[in-house]
Parts: structure tokens; C-alpha cells; sequence
């Protein structure tokens, strides 16, 4: 059967088949009904659905929240619409480079972006409008953008034979997403076959080998346009006799440095706010709109949440749950809107897995790093949270920190959470990782009392402390952010247990607390910045080191007899530079459940360290080129106002 295709039909030489003669002209809106088209479309159909399904962007990341998700089927059909004009290889660019995340011993997701323009799309339809409630609407997207784009990706091992693939497939993208893709590799692969006129689906699968590295890529289809390579390496399995991993630690980035190994992120991927000066915020204003926030993911074009600060389960401090509020502070955007908007974006834009959700925006989780650790990932921030500060309530949340229906996590993650620590002791694993945005020992500084930490939170602070002691869990590290200042603290629970300052007898793990990698931080002379640090440790027992006046991360290694970190700083974030200055390390033996002594070897570069020494030496490490040098700079940090 040959078709030739026409502007508003198809004439079909048909030769032997009873429904047409020769020559016969049909309309577009008969050629559906012809059996062999039919199955050609049926065929077409279960191949472009696959392929959306690949991408991980159109679903919902909670199957209680569908109105996050994109309705699949019908971006398929308006994709197969006889108008439909894909764009031409030379039309898109890989704008935001390639990212992957969450491993898992036979899987990662790998992620990015390939767009006709850098710009983010203006289209808010997924969220916004006479939308049904938990939307299941189809014909808008029907009549939508027709200009599906088309992605192959592979995956292949980083040492050995490097030519074949060993996971790949086709996934498509559209503006609906922000060209977004994200793949969760390897994926079942639906392969049609025909047997004796009838067509048979099977499926294929195969997996990544455990604690492997592999080498990743992306290529518009059909194309020799291909993205940059990137690498990725799986998680241990469970049961795995793992020796080492190690983890690079890091939060509050306004324009983000990047380390070699596993990165650990804490918070603060992206701010809300409205900065100026030369790192203006793009868009220059509070963000409330899908579009906002999709442009504001976007504004790091070298790729790599916060829906809004002090944000709590019923607002944020810069828009209140109110009338008031909602007619003032934003753009008649109300609360759970904003929040619609921002985890849309969120998870279109970030390589992480969209586990279930149970009623609200799960993105807690924990990692089985072989034996040798779990890597428990909290949010602190946003799900189910008691209110916080607001910037008006100070004296109501002082009369409040101590009640015990105040709650960090809600009761379904604190449950969560304290199952978990349960079960990694039961199972085996050295060391409990647990990574969580906010600043959790008990700190006394009156300069310190925030309401945002766990300081606020007393009694979800006690409940942690006392599963912990009362099921003899030890081996714990606590890793946090947010604060942009950098906090090392033994983890005790302070007029509950004894506890030995000098000794850390006590105890039962330790908390790393780091500083922002590049947002701003405390803006004084570095001798002033060391006297707060000594105010601060002086005052809280547990807290051994302290300082807030240099940028950086920290990178740990862990081992099965000892955990070592290592502070770095960077001497100013006021340029793009590749120097590292060492700011403290620190070791923790495997079952003494503190810093060992003398802490940080009893010497520091800046801050306070209890019972050592600080000694302001300026000798950095270019990481491009291995050399140390003395260096200094003249400005810290850039005016964001």
C-alpha cells in the first residue's frame, strides 16, 4: 500500500484491498478508521508512550497528588497529530548540561535539559487555571504545543569495554516540562513484536551492577547532537562488605562549587528571595509562580529546595495562610499554590527519585550503603512542620518551643525516622549518616537562640534523643546546613545524660554542621568573627568548634573504624576561583561516640576551638593546579542589595 500525503488528505493506490480503489482520496478524518493505519498508529502509540513513560517528569512524584503529574496519554496523541513539526536537531541545545542522583545498587537516575531556548517555559497549565482539582483533564494538552523532542540515552561502563551500552533507551520531552528530562536507568524497555499478524508485547530489563561507575550521555535522536558525558556510580548492596565511601557535604549555594566526590546536598539549592548586585536573582522578585521558580532552577546554566524561607506545613514568613496575606504579599498567589508551584519545578529540575508521598512532599529517604552505613535524608523544612518564626511571632514561638506537639517532621516521618535508626542498627551497619538541613545540638549562645533550628523544635529533638539512648544506638553522625556558619559539636543530650566536655565521654555519635558554600555569611573582620565563635562554644557544652566568617563544604570519609572530615574554606566567593583553604579535621573512632581528643588535633584556622589553638595561616590549595600558596583577598563576599 504506498500513500502519498497531501495538505488536507491522503490518496492511496490500495491495491487489493476491499475498502479502497485505486486513486481512492481520503479525509483526515477517515484515515483512522483504515485497518492498516490503525495498527500502525496502535503500534506508534505503545512506542511514544513508553518512551514518555521513561521520562520521569510527566508523573506525579505522589500517586495521592496526580495534579502533579501530566496526563501521558494525552501528550502522546497531540504528539502523533499529522500537524505536529519536530524541531530540528540544530534548533536545541543541552542548555543546563547533565546531572545523576540517588543511586541504588542496580539503578541512578540521570537527568537533563534540551531546549529551543535557555529561557524557561511561561506556561503554568500544569498547575494553574480552571483546573480540576487533582487534574485528570486531557483535551488541553491535547490542543497543546505539538513538538515533542526526542532523546536517546546510554549508560556504559567507566573502565573495560566501553562501547557497548550496557542500559539505554528513548525518552521524550516538551515545553509541559520545561524540556526537562529525567530517566531512571535502567527502565523496563516495552518491545513490540508482530507473530503471525498479531502483535505480542514483551518486556526486557536489565540492571547496573552495584557500587559501579559508569559514564552516561544523551543524544537528540536520530542526531549526532549529543550532551556532554558525565559519570555516575551505583550504591553498594545492602549486605555489601563496603570499605569506604566517601561524601562531599554542602548547602546554601547562591551559584554552587563542586567537588569530586559524592555530594551530599543539605538545603538551600535555590532561594526564593530577590538578590541584587552581580549575582541578581533571575527573575529580580519573590517567587510564587511556576514560572518563577523554573527560571530561578534554571538560572545555574553549569547544572548542577526551598519553597520559601521559614517555611512551615501552613506557609512561609513571607506569605502567611491568610486573606491579608494572600491580597498583599503576593500576587494573589495564595500558600498552597506557591507550594504547588515550587515542588513542580523541584522535581522537574533535580535528579532525585519521586518516592510515594503520603499526603504531602516526600522527599525523605534512606540510602544502604552496604554494611558499612545508612544515609538517612530528612526534611525538616517543609513536610508537616509546626509553625516557625515568621519574622512577627518571635515571643509566640518562645512561649512554645518546649511544647511536645511541636514537630520538625510530623509524626508519620519522626516515625519513619526512628524506624530507620532502629533497623540500621539491627542490620548491622557501622555508622547511621543522617543528613538533615538544620542545626540539631543544643546550642546556648544568646546570639544563637534561633527558632528555625531544633532549638525550636525541644521536644522532636528529646523524642530523637531518646530513641536513640534507649536502644543503645550508636555510631551516629549528624550532618546539617542552613545556618552558613560552621558548627562541630559531640551529640548529647545536654541535662538528661552526663556528659564529659573534656573527654566527650557520653555521647553517642557526633554533628558536623557546615556553612554555606556560597551564599553570604557574617560580615565582619575575621578577628571579630573568632570572638563570636568563642562566645558561642563557651556557652554551649557539647560544641567544640565554631566559625562563621569563611564559605566552603566539608568531605567525609567514611570507614569502617573512623569517620574523618575535613573543613574547607574559600578565601573569598566574590569571583569564580579553584582555591581551597583547610579550616579544621576531625576523626571519629568507630564506637567511642565522639571527637576524638584533642579535637581537630588541637588546632584550627579560624573560628574557636575548645582546649586548641587557632592559627590564621592563609595557606590555600589552587585544586586546578596542586600548588599551595599564601593568598589572601580583599572582598569576601558580593553585595547582594
Amino acid at each position: 500500500m504506498n500513500f502519498a500525503v497531501e495538505d488536507d488528505g491522503i490518496t492511496g493506490a490500495a491495491r487489493g484491498q476491499p475498502w479502497a480503489a485505486e486513486n481512492t482520496r481520503l479525509e483526515p478524518r477517515d484515515i483512522e478508521k483504515l485497518p492498516a493505519v490503525r495498527e500502525i498508529i496502535a503500534t506508534a502509540k505503545i512506542n511514544l508512550s513508553a518512551s514518555f513513560h521513561a521520562n520521569l517528569n510527566y508523573n506525579s512524584p505522589s500517586p495521592r497528588h496526580p495534579n502533579l503529574g501530566i496526563n501521558i496519554p494525552a501528550i502522546s496523541h497531540r504528539s502523533l497529530k499529522r500537524d505536529a513539526v519536530a524541531f530540528q536537531p540544530s534548533e536545541l541545545s543541552f542548555t543546563h548540561g547533565i546531572a545523576s542522583g540517588d543511586p541504588y545498587p542496580n539503578s541512578v537516575i540521570i537527568w537533563t535539559r534540551i531546549a529551543p531556548t535557555l529561557a524557561s517555559s511561561d506556561s503554568n497549565i500544569t498547575v494553574e487555571g480552571p483546573v480540576p482539582l487533582y487534574n485528570h483533564d486531557t483535551e488541553s494538552y491535547i490542543k497543546a504545543d505539538a513538538n515533542p523532542i526526542c532523546l536517546e540515552w546510554s549508560l556504559r561502563k567507566a573502565a573495560g569495554n566501553r562501547r557497548k551500552p550496557v542500559s539505554s533507551g528513548t525518552a521524550y520531552t516538551t515545553g509541559d516540562i520545561d524540556y526537562t528530562v529525567k530517566v531512571k536507568t535502567p527502565f523496563w524497555t516495552f518491545l513490540l513484536s508482530t507473530t503471525g499478524g498479531t502483535n505480542s508485547l514483551q518486556v526486557e530489563a536489565t540492571g547496573l551492577q552495584a557500587f559501579t561507575t559508569y559514564s552516561y550521555q544523551f543524544t537528540v535522536c536520530g542526531s549526532n547532537k549529543t550532551s556532554p558525558s558525565g559519570l555516575t556510580k551505583t550504591a553498594p548492596a545492602e549486605d555489601a562488605d563496603v570499605n569506604q565511601v566517601k561524601l562531599a557535604v554542602f548547602s546554601c549555594a547562591n551559584y554552587r562549587k563542586s567537588s569530586d566526590p559524592e555530594k551530599v546536598h543539605l538545603g538551600d539549592f535555590i532561594y526564593e528571595n530577590a538578590a541584587k548586585g552581580p549575582r541578581a536573582h533571575n527573575p529580580p522578585r519573590l517567587l510564587y509562580s511556576l514560572f518563577d521558580y523554573r527560571t530561578r532552577h534554571g538560572q545555574d546554566t553549569n547544572k548542577r529546595i526551598e519553597v520559601g524561607n521559614n517555611a512551615y506545613r501552613d506557609g512561609f514568613s513571607s506569605l502567611n495562610n491568610t486573606e491579608e496575606s494572600f491580597r498583599n504579599d503576593g500576587p494573589s498567589i495564595s500558600v498552597d499554590q506557591r507550594k504547588m508551584n515550587a515542588v513542580r519545578a523541584y522535581f522537574e529540575w533535580m535528579p532525585i527519585r519521586q518516592v510515594d508521598m503520603d499526603d504531602n512532599l516526600r522527599i525523605w529517604r534512606n540510602f544502604k550503603m552496604g554494611k558499612l552505613m545508612d544515609l538517612i535524608v530528612l526534611d525538616t523544612r517543609n513536610y508537616d512542620r509546626s509553625i516557625t518564626t515568621l519574622g512577627w511571632n518571635n515571643d509566640y514561638i518562645d512561649l512554645i518551643r518546649d511544647d511536645a506537639s511541636r514537630s520538625l517532621m510530623g509524626s508519620h516521618q519522626e516515625n519513619w525516622f526512628y524506624n530507620q535508626l532502629s533497623e540500621s542498627a539491627d542490620r548491622g551497619a557501622t555508622w547511621r549518616i543522617i543528613g538533615n538541613q538544620i542545626v540539631f545540638s543544643r546550642i546556648l549562645a544568646s546570639s544563637s537562640k534561633s527558632r528555625d533550628i531544633w532549638n525550636g523544635y525541644v521536644a522532636n529533638r528529646n523524642r530523637t534523643l531518646k530513641h536513640l539512648y534507649d536502644n543503645n544506638i550508636g555510631n551516629n553522625v549528624f550532618l546539617a546546613g542552613d545556618s552558613h556558619q560552621n558548627w562541630v559539636s559531640d551529640l548529647v543530650w545536654l541535662g538528661e545524660k552526663e556528659y564529659d566536655e573534656a573527654t566527650g565521654a557520653g555521647g553517642l555519635g557526633v554533628e558536623f554542621a557546615g556553612t554555606a558554600v556560597s551564599s553570604s555569611g557574617v560580615r565582619k573582620p575575621l578577628n571579630g568573627s573568632d570572638t563570636d565563635a568563642r562566645e558561642q562554644v563557651e556557652a554551649s557544652p557539647s560544641l567544640q568548634w565554631q566559625d562563621g566568617y569563611y564559605r566552603g563544604y566539608f568531605l567525609m570519609s567514611v570507614g569502617k573504624d573512623k569517620v574523618e572530615t575535613q573543613f574547607f574554606g574559600s578565601p573569598s566567593v566574590a569571583t569564580r576561583n579553584a582555591f581551597d583553604l583547610p579550616l579544621a579535621n576531625f576523626t571519629v573512632v568507630a564506637g567511642d561516640n565522639r571527637l576524638s581528643r584533642p579535637v581537630a588535633g588541637g588546632s584550627v584556622e579560624s573560628g574557636f576551638l575548645r582546649g586548641g589553638e587557632v592559627q590564621h595561616t592563609n595557606l590555600t590549595l589552587n585544586t586546578e593546579t596542586g600548588s599551595w600558596n599564601y593568598t589572601s583577598f580583599n572582598t569576601m563576599y558580593l553585595s547582594t542589595s
